[in-house]
């Protein structure tokens, strides 16, 4: 079993749209002792549900006024109680064959250069290289070799100087393939800057395929392994428009 995705701590990185990850030891051990020895430590966190590993509901994104299914936003949502529609608590818990490709490794290259978009050749080259098939229904990981620099949070955005990832080309491509679940090991998965997310507009409003996003995929990409039971289950947070995860891949 291989974790896939990044643990929460504070300073982890975040895209400058997501509040960070805060955590507190509010109880220590020995703070109010029970008697005869016994004490307990708790805790408590706050963090955006796009803070850290996570997917995306599907009704994350509206494209003009729309999200999926041709549901009007501004009708199916409260500042209170979230989305009326596609938010993350409908999302069902995702035990699918996973493939991974690696990008970075198939450009023969660490990690992607800065606002490198990743198409539909690069795609296939990989494929090609790795000996492996996507089919329809799976999840498709992309790794750019970004998750190396996960612990340099202003690396790891780069809002100014970008950050690789899947293309318009690219997802179009993949969706033709067959993928129903996209992740990816950067920030947004795909390539930055996007300022109007097109990538996102395609899979999640147009096509209804979730994005994981801040994946860790370079312990799968050190061992080879490109083919996999791809296990993730998002928090059931009812109006939600996305949840951290814990991903695994099991071979």
């Amino acid at each position: 079993m291989y974790e896939v995705g990044h643990p929460l701590a504070p300073g982890i990185p975040h895209h400058p749209n997501h509040p960070p990850f805060l955590y507190s030891l509010g109880r220590m051990h020995n703070d109010l002792p029970y008697g005869e020895g016994t004490t307990a430590a708790n805790d408590f966190f706050a963090s955006g549900t796009h803070t850290g590993t996570h997917m995306d509901a599907i009704g994350h994104i509206a494209c003009n006024g729309y999200i999926y299914d041709h549901i009007l936003a501004d009708e199916n949502q409260e500042k209170g109680t979230g989305l009326k529609a596609h938010s993350i608590d409908l999302a069902t818990p995702v035990f699918r064959r996973g493939v991974m490709l690696d990008v970075a490794a198939y450009k023969g290259l660490p990690h992607l250069e800065s606002g490198y978009g990743i198409g539909a050749k690069d795609l296939e080259g990989t494929i090609k290289k790795q000996g492996v098939t996507i089919e329809k229904g799976d999840a498709v990981l992309i790794r750019t070799g970004w998750a190396k620099f996960y612990n340099e949070p202003r690396k790891y955005v780069s809002v100014v100087e970008g950050v690789p990832g899947v293309n318009m080309e690219g997802a179009r491509w993949l969706v033709e393939q067959g993928m129903r679940l996209a992740g990816g090991d950067t920030v947004a998965y795909e390539v930055q800057p996007a300022h109007t997310l097109p990538v996102h507009c395609l899979l999640l409003v147009e096509n209804g395929i979730h994005i994981i996003e801040l994946l860790n995929l370079d312990s799968l990409a050190n061992d080879k392994v490109y083919e996999f039971l791809f296990v993730c289950l998002p928090l059931r947070i009812v109006g939600g428009t996305g949840s951290p995860i814990r991903p695994v891949a099991i071979v």
